[in-house]
């Protein structure tokens, strides 16, 4: 039997299955039944002579070679999008609402500042906190998140994965690590900055601990703070790459097992898109943070 290759209409239904995370999930968004999602993602497996999507009773999980084709399905989604539009976002205006955690403030307010002069009748409002802005009731039309919204109204993109370093002070390597080697048996010896207890469990706080982390002379829920306080030199701390290059006097550690990278999704209501100037922030946000994480 000839296998045709995969087509846009197959490709969709891939795209749906990531941004819902599940077969039903994505039938529910398209309009049909969860097996046609499933006949659908076969076909494209067939194309390529490879599984895309593993199956299991928490929903399903792309693997590598699926993420690339929804890069380019949304590439093609929004070209499409774009024609259909046929420069009516040339006339976008009003206030579009971004939630960022501050670890994110840094390099993505000057890209936002960009959009903003593309676009002088738009005005951009940055919500920085530590409680996650709600989408779905609308404290924020767009978000940029470190885990995929499990909320139905709600699309998440990801974006790509942010590679993180260990860092510290050019003055505390001179001091305690001239090599600028760290060694896991000798993590216990030095000085850690970390996120308090309630965010204990993200992967880079769980990998410090791992190394051999025990004396922590800094912590907070602020990664403002946390990034200041690696500055000042009390200690070392995980830190984006791209955020700490842009910082200046910092040193990245050699150590054994790299910290791990961070995900990060465009998160908006599956409704905004309707809206000429989400849709347009949110394309912008996509095209320059996909340039930054890949």
């Amino acid at each position: 039997m000839q296998v045709r290759p995969a087509s846009w209409d197959d490709l969709r239904f891939l795209l749906a299955v990531h941004r819902d995370g599940s077969f039903f999930g994505a039938g529910k968004s398209l309009g049909v039944a969860a097996s046609t999602v499933a006949r659908r993602v076969d076909a494209v497996e067939r194309s390529l002579g490879r599984v895309l999507v593993r199956r299991s009773s928490d929903g399903t999980e792309l693997d590598p070679d699926a993420l690339r084709l929804v890069a380019m399905a949304e590439e093609l989604e929004f070209g499409l999008a774009s024609l259909i539009r046929d420069g009516r976002d040339a006339e976008v205006s009003g206030t579009v609402r971004v939630s960022l955690s501050e670890g994110f403030v840094r390099p993505l307010v000057p890209l936002l500042a960009r959009v903003q002069a593309k676009h002088p009748a738009l005005c951009v409002e940055v919500i920085s906190e530590s409680r996650v802005a709600d989408l779905a009731r609308g404290e924020a039309d767009i978000g940029i998140r470190i885990v995929r919204s499990a909320s139905a109204p709600i699309v998440s993109k990801l974006l790509g994965r942010a590679s993180t370093g260990l860092f510290a002070t050019r003055e505390y390597v001179e001091r305690r690590l001239p090599s600028a080697r760290l060694a896991r048996e000798t993590a216990a010896t030095h000085d850690w900055v970390g996120l308090d207890a309630s965010l204990e469990r993200l992967p880079h706080e769980q990998w410090m601990r791992a190394y051999g982390a025990t004396r922590f002379t800094f912590r907070s829920n602020s990664l403002m703070a946390i990034e200041q306080a690696v500055m000042s030199g009390m200690g070392m701390g995980v830190l984006g790459v791209v955020q700490a290059s842009s910082l200046g006097g910092l040193v990245q550690l050699d150590v054994e097992t790299a910290p791990p990278p961070v995900e990060v999704f465009l998160a908006f209501r599956r409704d905004a898109r309707k809206t000429s100037r989400v849709r347009v922030v949110a394309r912008e946000i996509e095209a320059d943070a996909r340039r930054l994480l890949r």
